[in-house]
C-alpha cells in the first residue's frame, strides 16, 4: 500500500458504480429529477433507502419540504436524460417535459414513477441527517415497481476501459454497461 490523495483512492473504489434518480415535487405541482451517485439500501424491515443530496442543490430544498420522493434506478434507455438531470438544475427548467422523460403515477402520492427505469421505489421520508455539505434523506419504501421489460439493463457509471461499453460521456462522467 502507498499513501495517496483521497480523490485518487475514491476513483479506484468507485467504478463501475450504480446511479439513481430521485423525483421530488415542486410547490407549483410540477416535478424535479436529480441524478444521484450516493444512495443505498439501509433496511429490510421496514424497507428503507438513503439518498445523499448536497445542501446547495435545488433538490435539497424540495426534499426538505416535501417528505416523499421516488427513487428510480435508470436503464440504459435513459442515458442522455440521466446525464442532463445530473448537470442542469431544475430550478428554472421542467426536466421531465424538457428531456421527454416518460412517467406514470404510482400509489403513494402524486410524484410520478419513471417508466423507462429498471425499478422505482415510492418512499416516505422518515428522517434526515446532516453529513457535512450533504444531507442524507432516509425514505421508507411504501411501494416498489419493476419494469415489464426484464431485458432492460441498468445504467452504470463506468471507467474508460475495454471491459465496459460506453453509452454516453460528458467530461469526467461516463455512463455505460459492463461488457461489450
Amino acid at each position: 500500500m502507498i499513501e495517496c490523495y483521497r480523490s485518487d483512492a475514491i476513483k479506484r473504489m468507485n467504478r463501475p458504480s450504480r446511479l439513481a434518480l430521485a423525483v421530488s415535487k415542486l410547490e407549483n405541482g410540477k416535478y424535479n429529477v436529480i441524478t444521484l451517485g450516493w444512495f443505498m439500501h439501509t433496511s429490510f424491515e421496514p424497507p428503507m433507502f438513503a439518498i445523499s443530496v448536497a445542501q446547495k442543490r435545488y433538490s435539497y430544498e424540495l426534499l426538505s419540504k416535501n417528505r416523499k420522493f421516488v427513487l428510480s434506478i435508470p436503464s440504459t434507455k435513459m442515458g442522455r436524460q440521466v446525464m442532463k438531470c445530473g448537470v442542469i438544475s431544475g430550478r428554472n427548467l421542467d426536466k421531465i417535459s424538457e428531456y421527454n422523460i416518460k412517467t406514470q403515477m404510482g400509489k403513494l402520492s402524486d410524484i410520478p414513477l419513471l417508466k423507462d427505469a429498471v425499478v422505482n421505489f415510492e418512499c416516505k421520508t422518515i428522517s434526515q441527517i446532516r453529513s457535512g455539505d450533504h444531507t442524507i434523506f432516509i425514505g421508507e419504501v411504501k411501494y416498489s415497481w419493476q419494469n415489464e421489460d426484464e431485458n432492460l439493463k441498468q445504467l452504470l457509471v463506468i471507467p474508460e476501459n475495454e471491459n465496459y461499453k460506453v453509452l454516453i460521456k460528458n467530461g469526467r462522467y461516463i455512463f455505460g454497461t459492463v461488457g461489450k
